[in-house]
């Protein structure tokens, strides 16, 4: 703009003079004047030759990885890509089942053979944590013609794996492995946080540098290094899963950010570590409320902690943690990331202000009053009645009938959910968030199933994947 040029290319605003006025007032003339194509001279993220270039070399550098590629559709193309790249049809990979439903998404696509492995459960936090080497060894043992291993590190929770241990066994068997490091972008800018997937000798893994650091929604990062990948095939299908006509206000973001991080992430991270474990030790001051903490490492599959995860279980004071997450929304105007039965999640990143955590720890403070009002923000019971008949544990995994891309792609029918028991499902239905789907394309509904997202809609889930939202139907193959 401020060079003059008169554009007669996409997009159609024109920099902003096209654009409803309300909007262009709200936004800013900044923003939309660098909404601009890719013109001669701002590069192809699907084939960079200059400035984008430089620019991914320098994130490779910040993030310890050989290559790195931007991404401006997510985490989710980023699993996408490592599947498509790591897996021909029918191939198997080694997965866990709390992956996150991005990576059935590669599955379908990549048309690979998912082997699940069980992470480590813990039943009194009611979560998943991680895999563990030796579940990778067995699982190894068990299916020798595997050709990638895929773990979760960190989870939702901030949960981190021996991903040091894991790589040396996927090594061992000639195999890469894959990484979901969405929730662990600052890793690699702080010694008091878990080891990176890079460092840990991960042959991929994605980072959503949205997630915890300071570029947009929607923007993420996926490293490579090593041998293992082939990186024509991964090129290639890098260019299949992104735009060619990609935001460069996103991909803008994921530049700035990493300059952030490789010039000040240090100090920001030990701030915000500071601020994490201040409230963590604070709300464990409150009666009745848990913050796990590092008296959990050690435990199966809990290698490391994020810190900068605090994750608040208020199952002894009878709320559900949805109930919770509610309550701290409309009542005290404290946003978490994330609900479960019996946790609610908050996030403390390079953003979290002193002022922020206080107005959380008196959130929670008041959730906790034996004086607190009985009123529409009471418990409903709902947690008791489920803990006393013992309902509240994740089913098992299902049997798979047929592979998730024949699923998808077969012939289906609608049936009523509470008579499907035995049909094979033809989507895939997760509780959202943390996003790990409970059951999947050409798996075996069970009674089990049934009874346990029967449940979870009572105690107000929102359900992502099914098309009835309802869940008063579902898509299975037909037979």
């Amino acid at each position: 703009m401020d060079a003059g040029v008169i554009p007669f290319h996409t997009p159609g605003h024109k920099q902003g003079i096209g654009m409803e006025r309300a909007f262009r007032d709200f936004v800013g003339d900044n923003v939309l004047a660098i909404d601009l194509t890719q013109i001669r001279g701002l590069d192809d993220l699907l084939q960079p030759e200059g400035p984008l270039v430089e620019a991914q070399e320098l994130a490779a550098d910040a993030f310890g990885a050989e290559h790195t590629y931007f991404l401006i559709n997510g985490s989710t193309s980023g699993n996408q890509c490592m599947m498509m790249t790591a897996l021909n049809p029918g191939e198997k990979i080694a997965i866990p089942r709390n992956s996150h439903k991005s990576a059935m998404g590669g599955l379908i696509m990549s048309g690979g053979y998912p082997v699940w492995m069980k992470p480590e459960v813990d039943e009194d936090l009611h979560m998943d944590h991680t895999v563990t080497p030796e579940t990778v060894r067995a699982t190894m043992v068990e299916h020798p013609d595997i050709k990638a291993v895929y773990v979760v590190s960190p989870t939702y929770y901030g949960v981190a794996a021996d991903l040091v241990g894991i790589a040396a066994v996927a090594h061992e068997y000639g195999v890469p492995l894959l990484v979901d490091e969405a929730w662990g972008p600052h890793f690699h800018f702080h010694p008091a946080l878990p080891a990176s997937a890079m460092e840990a000798g991960a042959d991929m893994c994605i980072n959503s540098t949205h997630k915890m650091l300071g570029s947009l929604s929607q923007t993420a990062m996926l490293h490579v290094q090593g041998t293992r990948i082939k990186l024509d095939r991964l090129k290639a299908v890098y260019k299949l899963f992104l735009s060619t006509s990609p935001n460069l206000v996103l991909v803008a973001s994921l530049d700035v950010a990493r300059r952030q991080m490789a010039l000040d992430g240090p100090a920001l991270l030990s701030r915000t570590i500071e601020i994490a474990n201040d409230t963590r030790r604070r709300l464990n001051d409150i009666p009745n409320v848990y913050c796990f903490g590092e008296e959990l490492e050690g435990r199966p599959g809990v290698f490391d902690l994020d810190p900068t995860k605090v994750t608040i279980t208020v199952k002894r004071l009878g709320y559900t943690g949805y109930e919770a997450e509610e309550i701290l929304r409309r009542r005290y105007n404290v946003q978490c990331e994330l609900a479960d039965l019996f946790n609610t999640l908050a996030l403390f990143t390079i953003g979290t202000t002193p002022d922020a955590a206080d107005e959380l720890v008196y959130g929670v403070r008041e959730l906790s009053r034996e004086d607190r009002p009985v009123d529409i923000f009471s418990p409903s019971g709902v947690l008791d009645a489920r803990i006393k008949r013992g309902t509240y544990k994740l089913p098992r995994i299902p049997p798979l009938r047929i592979l998730p891309r024949e699923a998808f792609l077969a012939r289906t029918e609608f049936v009523p959910f509470k008579k499907s028991a035995g049909r094979i499902c033809a989507e895939v239905i997760t509780p959202y968030p943390p996003g790990i789907p409970v059951i999947s394309p050409g798996e075996e509904i069970t009674r089990e199933i049934i009874s346990y997202l029967e449940l979870e809609k009572k105690a107000g889930v929102r359900m992502q994947g099914p098309y009835d939202g309802d869940l008063k139907q579902i898509r299975v193959v037909v037979e």
